[in-house]
């Protein structure tokens, strides 16, 4: 903690602080040291009453930090009574000059202007009748307190500008950063919808008709040809769940949203069984394999691990050639869920995933996995084929993406 943090903490219901103890002790140095050198005509003797009073004066500086009006109304009242019933000949400048000072940072500047003009006035008069000075002697005379006087005022009210300055150059700060940020969320908005518009115009509608014409051909399909029928089958279930997450994918994108529960509604596990299933009729016949006890995983690692499943059979049946087939293994941990895709076709994807190069198939499958702090490796097999693994912590923390080839 730094000496002037220690100096500005507020001690108190009254807000007192240290600084504003030190500040008094100061002022209390000036008006004692002008009690001790004040005298003239009438003036009261100079005793423990004396110093007494000139202490009691100070008193109301000690608030100058919560009660900036009250610290100046209140020392300028017991100067007015000091100079009233027991008084020796003193200036009001060493008293008034922090309290006036405040009082402009405050912003009561009518305030500090109109009481040292009272004092000043009054003081004029009531020393030229004493000492029946002339015009010129009293001006020298007092010109100095009214010039301290008049810079304590000027000075406040500079630091009160500042200080306005500062907060009206904060708030438009914060204004801008705002319209900033609204701006950056109309753009995200706008581009959603774009994304969403496209994908409506051109995936979503190739898909619908991929559904329609393989209901058409197994209408028109002849008896004894179960094979097709199963393959246009496979294409009609398979085009409607892809018709079906597309619609849904746009729905979240022209929301900009999530959906009710927090989470994207997308597969999990559960769907495997059909993934299996799907793939199995395109000609990769997959088999699945589960250790350690099954339960239900967090939403998203959900999602993720049949994300993952979902890329690395589609690549087997687009790179592993006809006549392979697939391995799943689940492994349940009891922090993490181990994922292990193997096939053993002659040929295996590039680290994209598509065997040319132009694809996104790992890269994605490591980004997904690095969402809930997992990771991905992929490779070749030594004895052939090509292995996908994956390892899901089940807590959906955030991880660095990345893929090991």
């Amino acid at each position: 903690m730094s000496f002037r943090t220690v100096l500005s903490r507020a001690h108190g219901p009254l807000g007192i602080r240290l600084g504003d103890v030190g500040m008094t002790l100061l002022v209390l140095l000036a008006v004692e040291l002008n009690v001790a050198t004040g005298g003239g005509p009438g003036a009261a003797p100079l005793n423990a009453l004396a110093y007494l009073l000139g202490a009691i004066l100070v008193l109301p500086v000690l608030v100058r930090n919560r009660f900036p009006r009250f610290e100046l109304i209140a020392c300028s009242v017991l100067l007015l009574l000091y100079y009233s019933l027991d008084r020796r000949d003193i200036s009001p400048v060493p008293l008034l000059s922090v309290p006036l000072y405040d009082a402009a940072v405050a912003g009561f500047l009518v305030a500090a202007i109109v009481i040292p003009t009272f004092f000043m006035t009054v003081g004029l008069f009531v020393v030229g009748i004493g000492t029946h000075q002339g015009i010129a002697a009293l001006a020298v005379s007092f010109l100095p307190g009214i010039v301290v006087l008049f810079l304590a005022i000027a000075l406040g009210d500079v630091v009160r500008s500042r200080r306005a300055l500062a907060a009206e150059t904060a708030e438009r700060l914060r204004v801008a950063h705002e319209e900033r940020e609204a701006e950056a969320a109309r753009r995200v908005a706008e581009e959603r919808l774009r994304i969403a518009r496209d994908l409506h115009d051109t995936v979503a509608h190739s898909m619908a008709t991929i559904t329609v014409q393989a209901g058409s051909a197994l209408h028109v399909l002849g008896p004894g040809e179960d094979k097709v029928r199963g393959a246009l089958l496979a294409i009609r279930e398979t085009s409607k769940n892809v018709l079906r997450e597309m619609r849904a994918t746009l729905g979240q994108l022209r929301q900009g949203t999530e959906d009710s529960d927090g989470q994207v509604p997308a597969g999990g596990l559960d769907r495997l069984p059909g993934l299996r299933d799907a793939v199995t009729a395109a000609g990769a016949p997959v088999t699945i394999a589960v250790e350690g006890e099954q339960r239900p995983l967090p939403p998203r690692v959900d999602e993720v691990a049949y994300r993952i499943l979902q890329e690395s059979l589609t690549n087997v049946l687009r790179h592993a050639g006809p006549t392979a087939t697939a391995t799943v293994r689940l492994r349940y941990e009891p922090t993490a869920l181990g994922i292990q895709v193997t096939d053993d076709g002659a040929a295996a994807p590039s680290p994209d995933g598509t065997g040319t190069g132009t694809g996104h198939g790992l890269t994605g499958m490591a980004e997904r996995a690095a969402s809930v702090g997992g990771s991905v490796t992929a490779g070749p097999r030594a004895e052939g084929g090509f292995e996908v693994s994956a390892r899901l912590p089940l807590t959906e923390a955030a991880g660095p993406a990345g893929v090991t080839a």
